[in-house]
This record gives structure tokens, sequence and C-alpha cells, in this order.
């Protein structure tokens, strides 16, 4: 049988999906098999447990959340069973992630019709359970509208088949045809009367003109009438060929107002924003210029149009701004993929930062999805505009307006009970609103605990009689997912944000400029969406090597949740639960840009570190102590510093370790994992060997005794600072030495700083800020004259630099010297980008090799792509004539200290083992493996045994001989 997950390190990292509501549970438990669930089900009957099934946990409304037994059939019950392209269905298991399913398809030309925007993440098995639809809904329907046939367990073990004419057990169906003719009048004219009223139980599937089809019934319930085993769903062909026509309208409600007319063949998409949305999205980084795009106005509709020939789809698009010449603005039509998705980001950007606010504000789901009947849709809209201004809220609406359907996530405040009153005050209030209008109070995310009380608002009794009925014949014992649709729980019980959450919480060491100097409310961010869920992209690593919740980042959250709530977790920092949580986060900072709400776990890593262990050198001893690693990597800087008061010292310790018991040894004193191999160092450090090269030059020699001397008239050439990281200054000089002749090739002279400089990442990572703190000040007082002189600092280990970058001024806010330091610092590619933008000399040539032509298999650095920019380094390659591939996945597995400390190995191979070791062995012989990080050149050598060198290296390689 499945083991039962009842640790309150799970049980924490389970208490919430992407709502606002938190319930822990007893356990959590992942089937492989349809045995294993029987087993879970009598198993929590036996405890008198309830049962909720989930998937990806991205259920906004609260469906996917109890305090029983959470079923997870998203980590081992997703097999694709069966795909026929002759009849155009799949049958799968319940915990296929959407995308699986629609590129498994993609060989036949076919996907899965149903696309909401957690596709990447989501299950399709909770897709059915919550009818979900996506943007392509007004083509191809629901969930629902997708279903063929599905089996479900029953509480007793059974399971029964529902497909269109009944079931595979004669007494159900004898039950369900008599609901059916009890409520007859009631099913043709409450339910099934537009194509987002998803609220409530699909019971008009039941009518006879609809095929008496059960299984369509079944969607939507939730959870709440059985555990789905196998779903065999239809597929659609794709189009061929698509183009998009974006319409411009004076502001949203017109455009929501003019959706409805574009509901004609062809188009597959009707969605809806407005200006509020995109003057948010322009606050944020890097996105200060967006929309430049869009055609002029202040609402638009993104309409697509699919066809079997490009030419036939541009026509369809170009005819669609004909349909509202009365309203219209302006138009695009584009038929371009680049230009459509350029457009499309947009769209999709905006929509994914309306978690905050554009002053940072939090909002919350709660009315994020109701939907009214399309021709209803722009009177709703405006009148909901009117109801958040006369209660003073804020909120950005936009949505499938093609189907009458808007999603807000709005600014409620949880943390005071005047703040939930107004909470229910205003979700009553907005039921009556869409109930006048005919509407649902869900379009597509289900009732959960957010929305089950409302359909008594919306709802006749007799169909919410019926509704019960509906769950009495499938669960009578009232098992599954109690207090949803049927006998709902208060809207307002149980809020996860609500007063009392935030019963724990220190002074935190970083600034958290971003949320107000609170730790709490930088844990608030994450509201559950599990964009860290999806094997896409940069993040989460740790959760795509194991997929566990615990090692997501939603998971870590959520244990930092509780933590600061003080109710389950009740030791706060002391907590070993949400030290274990925290355990496999790699730091790889890909949570910071690729997190809708930019979650910095890296950050809240190092600040919860810091306080779960003592501070200083103290801290490595007595019954709490710190991991030794921590101090043999930690401290690393401070020790290399002290074994090279001793000449010859690093040459020694090479010669030793090569003598493989004493490597062992060395290891097992450090506290460093037995699988992994030493490092080497450089025989002397690089700034070593910087002061004895610069003896001629005079300004160099003073700043190595640390001062400072001006430029004087004769001084020709312009000063650049070389910062001296502890990987290139003790372990990696070739990178070092490379740039240094480069850099001078171009025509500078060259700095370097010869104090006690250092950027403080290796304590940071560890979680030792005081450290952090003091060396950064430390640094600080070195480098006054050089910030005073303004002269450029580049930085070769990318960590090293994001740490200049970034994160100085958040340990130290109130320091004007590190916010000079954070402007002035730049990458090594940035830097020579630049300089040839501007016209500077380039005396480099086309890289040539052994092999011909240079070609470059480039491995990003984690912290490069997830806050820093690598487009500079592949203009230099550009530049320098190299074909570059790069490889994706982001981290390379190592992360600096952490594939080092015990019991990471396993997952630091595993995480190497996706893209970037297979990248290795497949390049053509004489390619370049250009790793910038220590950290990837390390796990490159240690994983393949290839070399990975800088793009300082490079770059010194292509220096055209000066004639």
């Amino acid at each position: 049988m499945t083991a039962l997950r009842d640790d309150l390190t799970t049980r924490a990292a389970y208490v919430s999906d992407a709502s606002i509501y938190r319930r822990l549970p007893r356990a959590v438990a992942e089937p492989r098999s349809v045995a294993d669930i029987r087993e879970l089900l009598a198993t929590a009957q036996e405890k008198g447990w309830p049962v909720i099934s989930r998937g990806g946990g991205t259920s906004v409304a609260g469906n996917a959340m109890g305090d029983g037994l959470i079923i997870d059939t998203s980590r081992y019950f997703n097999r694709i069973l069966e795909i026929d392209p002759d009849l155009q269905t799949a049958t799968i298991e319940p915990g296929v992630i959407c995308d699986q399913l629609r590129d498994a398809a993609s060989e036949f030309g076919l996907t899965y019709g149903p696309d909401p925007s957690t596709h990447a993440r989501c299950t399709v098995g909770g897709m059915v359970a919550n009818n979900a639809c996506g943007s392509h809904s007004v083509a191809w329907g629901t969930s629902a509208s997708n279903l063929v046939a599905v089996t479900v367990m029953l509480a007793d073990g059974r399971e029964v088949a529902l497909e269109a004419g009944g079931t595979s057990d004669a007494a159900l169906t004898s039950q369900l045809t008599q609901l059916r003719d009890r409520h007859l009048a009631m099913l043709r004219t409450e339910l099934g009367q537009f194509p987002r009223q998803v609220s409530g139980y699909g019971l008009q599937y039941l009518l006879g003109e609809n095929g008496f089809d059960v299984a369509k019934a079944f969607s939507g319930t939730e959870g709440t009438c059985g555990i789905i085993t196998r779903l065999t769903v239809k597929l659609v062909t794709k189009p061929k060929f698509t183009a998009l026509a974006v319409l411009g309208f004076k502001d949203a409600i017109e455009a929501a107002t003019a959706a409805p007319k574009f509901r004609v063949p062809g188009v597959t998409t009707i969605e809806g924003m407005g200006s509020d949305l995109l003057t948010a999205l322009r606050t944020r980084p890097g996105q200060e210029n967006a929309g430049g795009e869009l055609p002029a106005g202040g609402g638009w509709l993104y309409c697509e149009v699919g066809a079997d020939t490009q030419e036939k789809a541009f026509e369809a698009a170009q005819k669609l701004p004909g349909l509202v010449t009365e309203t219209v603005v302006d138009s695009v039509v584009v038929g371009d993929p680049a230009e459509a998705r350029a457009l499309w980001h947009i769209r999709e950007a905006g929509a994914g930062i309306v978690t905050r606010l554009p002053d940072g504000g939090e909002a919350w789901p709660g009315w994020e999805d109701s939907a009214v009947p399309p021709h209803h849709l722009g009177a709703y809209l405006k009148d909901l505009y009117d109801l958040l201004g006369e209660m003073n809220l804020r909120g950005i609406p936009f949505g499938h307006f093609g189907e009458g359907c808007v999603h807000i996530r709005i600014s409620f405040d949880f943390n005071t009970d005047d703040g939930v009153a107004l909470y229910r005050e205003f979700i009553e209030r907005a039921a009556d609103l869409v109930h006048r209008y005919g509407g649902s109070v869900s379009g597509e995310h289900g009732d959960g605990r957010a929305r089950s009380e409302l359909l008594a608002t919306i709802y006749s009794p007799e169909a919410r009689q019926a509704f019960a009925e509906f769950k009495q014949i499938f669960d009578p014992g009232n098992v599954f997912n109690p207090g949803v649709v049927v006998d709902p729980e208060p809207i307002d019980q149980g809020i996860r944000p609500g007063p009392g959450a935030r019963t724990f919480e220190l002074t935190p060491v970083h600034a958290f400029s971003s949320d107000n100097g609170s730790f709490g409310q930088a844990v608030n961010r994450c509201v559950g969406v599990g964009a860290c869920r999806s094997d896409a992209g940069a993040m989460c690593p740790s959760f795509q090597a194991t997929h566990d919740e615990v090692h997501s980042t939603r998971g870590r959250m959520r244990s930092l949740a509780e933590m600061l709530r003080g109710e389950t977790i009740t030791d706060g920092w002391k907590s070993k639960e949400t030290l274990e949580a925290l355990d496999l986060c790699l730091s790889c900072k890909a949570c910071a840009t690729e997190c809708p709400v930019n979650v910095d776990m890296a950050t809240y890593k190092a600040e919860f570190l810091h306080h779960h262990f003592r501070q200083g050198l103290t801290s490595f001893i007595g019954k709490d102590r710190r991991p030794m690693a921590h101090l043999s990597m930690g401290w690393m800087p401070w020790l290399m510093k002290l074994v090279t008061k001793v000449p010859g010292s690093l040459r020694a310790v090479n010669v030793l370790e090569r003598f493989r018991p004493v490597e062992e040894l060395t290891k097992k004193l450090g506290g460093i994992e037995p699988k992994r191999r030493m490092i080497r160092f450089n025989n002397a450090p690089l700034t070593s060997w910087y002061k004895a090269r610069a003896k001629g030059d005079d300004a160099a020699r003073d700043l190595a005794r640390g001062g400072h001397r001006a430029a004087s008239a004769g001084d020709e050439k312009p000063s650049v600072v070389l910062w001296p990281d502890t990987f290139t200054n003790f372990s990696a000089d070739a990178p070092g030495k490379a740039a240094i002749e480069v850099l001078e090739a171009m025509g500078y002279r060259v700095l370097m700083p010869m104090g006690n400089v250092c950027c403080g990442l290796t304590w940071h990572s560890t979680g030792q800020l005081d450290m952090t703190r003091k060396t950064l000040r430390q640094t600080l007082d070195v480098m006054e004259p050089l910030l005073e002189a303004g002269y450029p600092i580049i930085g070769l280990e990318p960590s090293c630099t994001v740490m200049l970058q970034h994160d100085i001024t958040e340990l130290l806010p109130e320091d004007p010297r590190a916010h000079k330091v954070q402007a002035l610092t730049v990458t090594l590619g940035e830097f020579s980008a630049k300089h040839a933008e501007d016209g500077g000399h380039w005396p480099f040539g086309t890289l040539e090799t052994q092999a011909g032509p240079g070609r470059a298999l480039c491995q990003v650095h984690c912290h490069e792509q997830s806050v820093g920019n690598y487009s500079p380094e592949l203009q230099v390659l550009d530049k320098l004539g190299v074909n570059t591939s790069v490889v994706g996945g982001g981290c390379c597995g190592l992360a600096g200290n952490w594939g080092f400390e015990p019991g990471h190995y396993e997952v630091s191979q595993t995480l190497g083992e996706r893209e970037l070791f297979p990248s290795i062995r497949a390049a053509e012989p004489g390619t370049i493996v250009l790793a910038d990080g220590f950290s990837c050149r390390t796990q490159i050598a240690q994983g393949t045994g290839a070399e990975g060198v800088h793009l300082a290296q490079v770059m010194r390689a292509a220096i055209q001989p000066e004639k």
C-alpha cells in the first residue's frame, strides 16, 4: 500500500491550494495504482477521515484541500494509456498534466481543447473535476464538453464507468434517471443557460436531449462525488495556421460590450483586457515600455482565427474589425507567429502579475472568475467597477470576454476582522449583482470554499436540492470533499492570510524593500498558482527532480507561512520541519523572476537559516549547531585568506589532496558529500599574480597599497576594476587572467582591489547574515576610493556579480556606497557588448578552432538567467563569429555549497542529467563548453569529464595580433 505521509513537513506543504483558504490535512498519499486508491479509501474510512482528491493543487476556490486525507495523483498516477487518432480520443490516468497530453497528441496533429492558464502544471483529472476551460473555450468548450467517459471509485471501493447513456452500475443509473425525471423543468430552465455557467453540478447533461451523459454531469463535481481513476477525453484538430487580430476600444467596458459579436466560425479566442492591466504590467522591471505593439485604445480584444492556410487565416482575421465599425478605435492584424507571440505576451504577462497590485499591494482571489451571458458582459463589468469603487477596493479585470467570464483579484484586507467582514460584504453584493444578470459566481474555477455558499443566491431551492440528491447518490456517507457545493462551509471560514496568520515574526536582516520590510508580507506573496510545479523553465529545479510538493517553491512557502502562524509549527525559526522543507532549495533564484509574484526563495532561505542557527563561529558547537559544511564552505573566503598567509600553502594542499585517503579525510572533516570530488586551488591567489604583474603601473601599485591615485593628464587609458571573487582568486584564475588580457587589449587599464574584498556570497547562501553584512562593510571601506572615481566594476563569477548587483542593497540599504556598487557592477559580457556598441576598439577576430569555425554550448548560470541578462554575452559571441547553442533547464544542479552538502548528490546529478550532461555528450567534437559559473564548470567536469571555459577565455582566444 502507498505510505501515508503524516509528518508535519508534508502536511504543512498541503495546507492550501491556490486559494485564500487553509486546512491542515491529517495525511497525504501519492498512489501509483487503482489498488492503492482503494486501500487508501478503506484506511481513511477506518480512521473517520474525509477524502480529498488533488491534482496540481492549482484550484483557486479552495476545491483541492481539506482536513482529511489528501490523495495526490499528480506524482505517480499519471500515465497516458492510449491515444486513438482515428477516434480522436485519449485515455489517461487523472494525474496527467494538461501540457503532457497536448504534447503527446500533437504527434497526430491533435490537441486537448481546454487550456487554462495553468496548463503547464494542472492535471487533466483536476481540470475535469473543476470543469476548467481556458482561452480557446469559445471554439472547443469546457472540460465537460470534451469528456467522453470517466471511471470513478466510490467510497466502498467500487469502480463505476460513466458515459453517455448511463453507467456500468444499473442501480446507480436508475437513481440518476429518477433524479432527472423529478427535476425536468428546473434542469431545462436553470442549468446550462450559457457557456460559462460552471457553478453547481452540471445536471443538465442528464437530460435526454443531452444524451443522458453521466460523464459530463460528473465533470465539475470538484471531488465531492468520487475519485477519478481513468478518463477518456476528446481531442481536437489543431488549426494548421493562425492569425491574430487585436482590436482597440475606448475602454474595457466597450471591449466587453463588443465581444459577443466575434463569436463567429473560425474564431478560437476572444480575450479581453483594459488599460489598467497594461499600466500594472508597466510597473514591472523590464516592462516599462510594454504595449507599444498594441493598437490605440483603452481596452482590447484578442481574437485568434484558425484556418488551413496562412492566407485564409489572415484574411479571416482582417474581416473582424468590420464587425464592430461603430466602436472599434484601432486594430492590428498579424499572421507572423513571432509578431503574434509578442502581442500575446502583453496579455499573458499582464494577467500573470495581477496577484500583486501596481504599487506592490496584495490582491487576492475569491471573486476571480464570475461569468454572465456574453451579451450582458459590458453592463456587468461597468457595475463591477462601480461596486469596487464604492467599497474602496481595487482590482484589475480581464478575461474570456467572448464567453462573458471575468478574472479579477481584489485588494481585500485579511489582516483584520473588519477586513474579513468587508470581504464577505463585497462577495455577497457581487453575487447579487451577477445574479441580476443571469450569471454564475463561477465561470471556470468551480465553487470550492469560495463560492459554494453563494449558490443559494443564484440557484433556486429545487436546484440546490437536486445537487444534494446527486451527491447523495454517489457519496451517501459524505466521505468526499465535504463542505464544497453541498452543505457548504462559510466563505469566510479558515482564511489562510486572515487574522492570526502572523503570530510569529521577527525583524528580518534583509530590507525586504518590496514588502514594506516585512518577512510575513514577503511570504504572503505566494498565492499558490503553482508555476513552480512546471517542468518548463528553470523554476523549481528540486521539484523537477523529485516532483514532491514539499520541494516546490510553493511547498516551502506554505511551510514558512505555517511557521509564522505558530499554530501547527510552534517553534518558530527553530522549526525542524521548515528546515527540512528548505533543504533541497538550491538558491538558484529562478523563482525571483519566473514566479508571477517574484517569490525569492534564495533570500527567504538565507533569512531562515540566519535565525535558525546561532550566529558566528560559536554556531558550530552545541546541540543545535550548524552543519559543518557551513563552516568549510561558508567561511571559505576567510579560510583561503588565512591559508595563503603561508607561502606555497595552496600548492601543498593540491599535492596532498591528490592522495585519495587525504581527500576523503578532508571531506569527512569538512562535512562534504562523500561522493563529491574536492575542488583544486590556484598555486597562488590571482591577486598575488596581479600585484606582481602590475609593479610597473603606478596606479595599480598605489591601489595595491590600499590607496588611490587620481588620473593624471598623461593617463590615456580609462580604468576598470576587475572583481577578484573568491572562486576566481583561489580556485580558477584562468578566467581572471584571460579577462585582464581581454580588457587591456580593448584599451583599458585594469585595476584590482588588494584589500580584503568579498561579496559575502558563501556566508549569505549558508544563512550567516551577520558575517555577510560585516564582510560587505569591510569591502565597501576598501572600495571607497574606486567608488568615488566611478570606475566600472567587472564581475566574472555570476553569483558574486548578482550579489553586488542586487543583494547588497537589501543587506545594507542604508549605506550609499552599496547603491554605488550596485550601479557600477557589470558582467564582462555587458561591459564588452556596450564597449562594442559605443564604437570602442575591438581587437578580436572570428574565432577559429581546430575543428573549424567556433561552436559553443552555453550553460547559463542560474543567477544570471534568473535576475540578470545573458543576451550581452550572446551578442559578444555572435560578434566573435561563434555559433552558440544555449542549454535549457536552468540550474546545473551543483549550486555552490548546496551540491557539496551531504544528502544532495542524487538530486544534483538528476538535475545535471536533465539537459546539461546529455547536451555536452551529444555535442560535436571541438564544441566549446562555455560556463561562466565556477559551480557550473565543476558540475560539468565531475559529471561529464568535459572542461568548461569562461567567456573571458573565449574572447582571449579571439584576440588578433597587433599589426
